[in-house]
């Protein structure tokens, strides 16, 4: 979430019904935006060790599997399954009952008056401007307008002779006759709702409903106009591609199209989808994270203020445009995850949602009246989630995207404010049960986003909906008829902060390795979470990316691979490496990346606005960073595609099996299991330690599977992978307290200082690899992996292979470790 005007964010910027019944219930009252706050901690009670006999350190087991059926009684909700998840719920059974009630009660008054969630989040096909048989009709939610008119192009801006009609519910529609079987109103044809506001005053606004919305460039600070986007039968974009399954664990890419370019501009969804989208696919991620979607007229809000939820945003092209690019990304096997802003909208009048209020009561509005309608630090309007025209336009809102764009789930941003009356300002969660559920919480906003988890879940039972939410509540991702709030995933936010602190406060050998490992698995066990290292809020204006707080000037003049890398450089591209892989590894049940993060990308981003004099400058990626082979981001691009296939070898992500076993101080040292893999992190500045001994769970013979230290990876090529490091047994069996770090096996390996290895276990019927399998120690280690490399140099013989060669000429590469694919960034892959 980009803060725009919060102190404590880092950095700031500039900143109806489709069946009308009589006995519908009037609309309600409550509220929802977010702010960056300190990290909370999750509660003590629900951090259970997996396995029970390993008694760990640390450890998270997987997420109790969601086959319950809530149990309901006459007058409420009985026994909701949540309570058999942490007995300290139970303490709060009058608040669980209380919102369990008014989320039935609101699903089931739906139901009776428009014929279920399905029906009622059909509300597109109903409000704004729609084909029936053979008139347009335009239909518009302005309780509080005393009179109303469409205008546009059709009709000269002249609306008297097309004044609209108001029925019971506040709700204003006119019916346009086809003129000789075409549609009144021209596709790509301007349109604006004209209402009058009684005082005496008409004003025009960009309908609530509109599917596009453009501006003149020419003319500084244009308001926007509504477009009519209906294209022919022959214009319309036809997907060809089916949605890709669900991932175990989704490795997101986020991204933001319109500064996708070389070039300081706005790039367009076809030029992302055609030169980036491939780019991702080569790095081995799955799914694809796109912000600032939804129409925003200030282009420095990052996206986060939205003035059109039903329209894309028109800098980067047309709806079509954007069809165009997911469903190029389902052609790579790439899910497509939209930034959905539903926590709060822009207060620009002229073009945006606001422009609806002229002073009515809450019930007549989208927004809350006074204070509690307004977001004191973002300069923006709080919706009225209890107003049932609100659930109709969100619900509604979520459905269209589904349906229209085949985006395959959503992250909703500003989640913390949306979840308390106190928005999360100036607030420090502890983690008490009291903060998360009393009076504090906003109960409307907590049923909205159960129906719209509900909805969604329902639609696509393969949806993908993740959560910004930085306090911690406890069920937030557990499933409605469990009791929760319904998402998928929440942001492990408390991790960049950790990494932050550390790059920018702390010497080296001052880092905690245990305040390390305990902030990157404190979470709760049952529910799951995105790690991330990095993602736009530490890129933005006023902050740096984690390479250039590494290295700074230093990228600017010390990343040629023609000479020597400075101390500051191997030290930045060397944690660059293992912050990231440590993150992903141990951080959560699924990982995320910022565009550009993956190879370094130096400085900030910075959008156009007053205050840089409107440049583009910082509002881009510069790929060809990665792209030339003599300059170094190409080694910390080639560990990110590592890390991603090591995941699609192992599923590592979606394990439950998570034990950190050692966390020495002294040495700097991180080992832990996930899955089946052991990970060994060396942070310390220069100490190689040889013959250092790593516990692990089964016995057998292990190898290499992933070196950070790699001379291919811009390392120094000091770990063997031709070794093979047997177990041997520890303590008595089956009494933990006497094995070596809790674990009942060891083996011993070279751990060089700064580097980052993972290790498998060799299977017993696997075939033995050949001796001239692998790369010799201190050359590039190609043959503990199996390589298709296009364009990509052997540092061993400074020769590049062909897309089809294998680089490592011994035994069954599938049995040997990971499957790592280099591809070109202009190569398609499909």
């Amino acid at each position: 979430m980009l803060c725009l005007t919060a102190p404590s964010c880092s950095p700031s910027l500039p900143p109806r019904p489709s069946r009308p019944a009589a006995d519908r219930p009037g609309p309600g009252i409550s509220g929802g935006g977010n702010v960056r706050l300190s990290a909370v901690p999750a509660p003590s009670s629900l951090r259970w060790s997996w396995p029970r006999k390993a008694k760990s350190k640390f450890s998270v087991p997987v997420s109790a599997p969601r086959d319950y059926t809530m149990a309901t009684a006459e007058d409420g909700v009985g026994d909701l399954p949540i309570y058999d998840l942490d007995p300290k719920f139970a303490g709060f059974k009058e608040h669980f009952s209380y919102r369990m009630k008014k989320y039935l009660d609101q699903k089931h008054s739906i139901e009776k008056h428009e014929g279920g969630l399905e029906e009622f989040s059909k509300g597109y096909l109903k409000f704004g401007i729609n084909t029936e048989n053979d008139a347009t009709v335009y239909r518009e939610w302005a309780p509080a307008a005393m009179d109303a008119q469409l205008i546009g192009d059709f009709n000269n801006w002249n609306g008297s002779g097309h004044r609209m009609t108001k029925d019971n519910y506040g709700v204003w529609s006119i019916r346009i006759s086809h003129v000789n079987g075409k549609p009144a109103i021209p596709h790509n044809s301007k349109v604006k709702f004209r209402f009058h506001r009684g005082d005496g005053l008409w004003v025009d606004r960009v309908p609530a409903w509109i599917r596009y919305a453009t501006f003149d460039a020419s003319k500084f600070g244009a308001p926007y106009d509504g477009v009519h986007w209906d294209p022919p039968s022959g214009e319309r974009y036809v997907f060809k591609h089916p949605r890709p399954r669900k991932p175990d664990a989704p490795r997101i890419y986020e991204a933001h199209v319109g500064m996708s370019g070389e070039k300081p501009e706005v790039s367009t969804y076809r030029e992302f989808a055609d030169n980036v989208l491939p780019r991702i696919k080569a790095n081995n991620y799955n799914t694809v994270q796109l912000m600032a979607i939804m129409e925003h007229s200030y282009y420095a809000s990052f996206g986060y203020h939205v003035t059109n939820f039903f329209a894309v945003s028109s800098r980067s092209g047309t709806p079509e445009d954007l069809k165009y690019l997911v469903d190029k990304a389902h052609s790579l096997g790439l899910r497509v995850l939209m930034d959905v802003v539903h926590s709060h909208a822009s207060s620009n009048k002229t073009d945006g949602l606001n422009g609806y209020d002229v002073g009515q009561n809450t019930q007549e509005s989208y927004f809350h009246t006074g204070e509690r309608g307004y977001h004191k630090l973002w300069d923006s309007r709080l919706f009225n989630y209890a107003n049932w025209e609100v659930l109709r336009f969100l619900l509604s809102n979520l459905r269209y995207w589904m349906d229209e764009f085949m985006f395959d789930g959503f992250r909703f941003d500003g989640v913390t404010s949306m979840l308390y009356n106190h928005h999360g300002i100036n607030m420090s969660f502890a983690g008490s049960y009291k903060e998360y559920f009393g009076l504090d919480t906003d109960v409307d906003a907590v049923v909205y986003l159960m129906l719209a988890n509900h909805l969604m879940h329902k639609l696509l039972p393969e949806a993908t909906v993740v959560a910004e939410d930085v306090s911690g509540m406890p069920v937030l991702c557990r499933s409605v008829d469990e009791g929760g709030v319904g998402f998928d995933y929440r942001l492990a936010m408390a991790i960049p902060d950790r990494w932050i602190d550390y790059l920018k406060n702390k010497d080296d050998l001052e880092w905690s390795m245990s305040g390390i490992a305990h902030t990157l698995t404190n979470r709760r066990y049952t529910e799951k979470c995105i790690a991330y290292a990095e993602s736009h809020d530490q890129s933005i204006v006023g902050d740096k990316t984690m390479a250039f707080l590494l290295m700074d000037k230093e990228m600017y003049t010390g990343m040629s691979d023609l000479q020597p890398a400075s101390p500051t450089i191997d030290r930045g591209i060397a944690l660059q490496k293992m912050i990231h892989f440590i993150t992903m590894a141990l951080g959560g049940d699924g990982y995320l990346n910022f565009m550009g993060n993956e190879f370094g990308h130096p400085e900030w981003i910075d959008f156009p606005r007053e205050g840089n004099n409107w440049s583009y400058d910082k509002c881009r990626r510069q790929w060809s960073l990665a792209d030339i082979d003599h300059l170094r981001y190409k080694y910390m691009n080639a560990f990110d595609q590592a890390m991603n296939a090591l995941d699609d070898k192992f599923s590592f992500l979606s394990s439950s099996k998570q034990i950190v076993s050692d966390m020495n101080e002294e040495k700097k040292i991180i080992v832990f299991e996930r899955g089946d893999l052991v990970f060994v992190f060396n942070f310390h500045p220069s100490k190689t330690y040889d013959g250092y001994k790593v516990g692990c769970d089964l016995p057998g013979k292990y190898k290499v599977a992933l070196d950070s230290d790699a001379l291919m990876f811009g390392g120094h090529g000091r770990v063997a992978h031709d070794n093979d490091h047997f177990t041997s047994p520890e303590g008595v069996p089956g009494v933990p307290e006497t094995n070596f770090n809790n674990r009942p096996n060891s083996f011993k390996i070279l751990s060089p200082s700064r580097t980052c290895v993972a290790y498998y276990r060799v299977e017993e019927k696997a075939e033995k690899p050949k001796d001239e399998g692998a790369a010799s120690w201190g050359k590039t280690a190609l043959g503990y992996i199996d390589v298709e490399a296009t364009g990509v140099k052997d540092a061993a013989d400074g020769e590049a292979t062909s897309g089809s060669e294998k680089a490592s000429t011994g035994g069954d590469s599938s049995k040997k470790g990971i499957n790592f694919v280099f591809l070109s960034p202009d190569k398609d892959n499909k």
